[in-house]
């Protein structure tokens, strides 16, 4: 070992978290293979706003790389930033094509919610709102994420399917996809059975050589250059973002992503081991601002808000416990930047198992739960049970906050050293009341 890879080493301590170079680049490629999805989705939905395909194809791989190689380098965490789903969109269906705002001028938004994410990080406040979580909702939250990244695979492998009866139903496992992904499921979890090191890469990879032999592999790819980038980048209109018709919006891309962030943080970080023993994450106040500088590049490169991925729990899972496995996921998305059209090869039934195991890796969290304090049982059960079934990690965390602040106050137990729980349960209240379900 060099001197230069010494201090490497130090810097992101492998010897005090049992990080091997080895393990984190499997665990940076596949927190990858995991989220590549967004490459394509993104500009998916952007494109119904407007905004060019290619465009915003160049911004999801910039804006990615830049987050989670500043996520890995600056905060030294094993999580990956990409733009959010959800808040993409709400860019895209709810301020673009409902209220009939410009795509220039939503992206404006956007970059003046990052600028907001920031000064909030800075004045320590976000950083605040993370200590003030109940400890009794960490352990639920990052159940809850489990669950709901358990739905995601569950969905995008076809065996669950959208129903209008019953909400939910099985799928057609006849279906040749599904029938791929449940190859997948099973051998990606004989993998993991067996011990073997970057069991869900392998998965991956093993079902996508399974699903070429099978004819199952679709792939259309569209003209494209990383120089189309040009088409959005520095096309922001901030001045018309200060409109004050679009506070409400400003304020909801605040919202959201800022609960959505947090809530992420604390389900990755309980699986990665992150917290201290005062249920503390070191050096947050970096991966925050992290958070913040990769919005305002996405905006000004020309997409919706940047956030960290739920996905890099498969990272966190295959091993990833340093820095590095960010950086080599960034690393990564710099190559899509230029040969994006090829990430398509890799089918949604591959990645869906994954999803699928990691969500049941991270539902281990809830044998730290009090099932027999009600005080702590039902707000971590309401937490569990509305991330997944509202697909949303903040409207999980409300429904958590609220329950909680409600149940203290019933059995007398206000403390005014925990006064900002009860301030941020006023606020999802107040929330809810004026943005419904938004």
């Amino acid at each position: 070992m060099t001197r230069m890879g010494l201090r490497i080493e130090r810097y992101f301590e492998f010897h005090r978290l049992g990080a091997t170079w080895r393990t984190e680049i499997l665990a940076g490629a596949t927190t990858f293979v995991t989220m590549a999805y967004i490459i394509f989705v993104n500009p998916s939905v952007l494109r119904e706003a407007g905004v060019p395909f290619q465009a915003v194809v160049a911004a999801t791989c910039l804006c990615a790389a830049f987050g989670s190689i500043l996520m890995g380098a600056f905060a030294r965490y094993p999580i990956a930033l990409a733009p959010g789903m959800g808040l993409n969109a709400y860019f895209a269906y709810t301020v673009v094509k409902g209220l009939g705002i410009p795509w220039q001028a939503a992206l404006g938004a956007v970059f003046l919610s990052g600028i907001a994410f920031a000064i909030l990080t800075i004045a320590g406040i976000r950083q605040f709102i993370v200590e003030a979580i109940p400890a009794e909702l960490y352990a639920a939250v990052a159940a809850g994420i489990g669950l709901f990244i358990a739905l995601i695979g569950l969905r995008n492998a076809g065996i669950v399917v959208a129903n209008a009866s019953t909400l939910v139903a099985l799928g057609n496992l006849r279906d040749r996809n599904t029938a791929l992904a449940l190859f997948g499921l099973g051998l990606t979890a004989a993998l993991m059975a067996w011990g073997m090191r970057g069991a869900m890469l392998l998965g991956i990879l093993g079902t996508t050589l399974a699903g070429a032999a099978a004819g199952l592999m679709k792939w259309s790819p569209e003209r494209y250059h990383a120089s189309d980038i040009l088409a959005t980048a520095g096309k922001l209109d901030i001045a018309g973002a200060w409109h004050i018709g679009l506070a409400q919006v400003v304020f909801i891309f605040l919202f959201v992503d800022l609960f959505d962030n947090l809530g992420t943080l604390v389900g990755v970080g309980k699986r990665a081991g992150l917290f201290d023993k005062a249920n503390r994450i070191p050096r947050l106040s970096r991966i925050l601002l992290c958070d913040a500088a990769a919005t305002i590049v996405g905006s000004l490169a020309g997409t919706s808000t940047v956030t960290s991925y739920i996905e890099s729990a498969a990272g966190v899972a295959a091993g990833g416990r340093t820095g590095v496995t960010a950086i080599v996921t960034g690393l990564l998305f710099i190559v899509a930047l230029f040969v994006a059209p090829l990430i398509g090869v890799v089918p949604s039934a591959a990645t869906a198992p994954a999803l699928i195991l990691v969500g049941s890796l991270m539902l281990s969290h809830a044998a730290e739960i009090k099932w027999d304090e009600p005080a702590s049982a039902i707000p971590a059960f309401l937490t569990m049970l509305t991330i997944p079934l509202t697909f949303s990690i903040a409207t999980g965390l409300s429904f958590g906050f609220v329950s909680f602040a409600v149940l203290k106050l019933a059995r007398g137990e206000f403390s005014r050293k925990a006064w900002i729980v009860y301030l941020l349960a006023a606020i999802f209240v107040a929330r809810f009341i004026y943005l419904g379900s938004v």
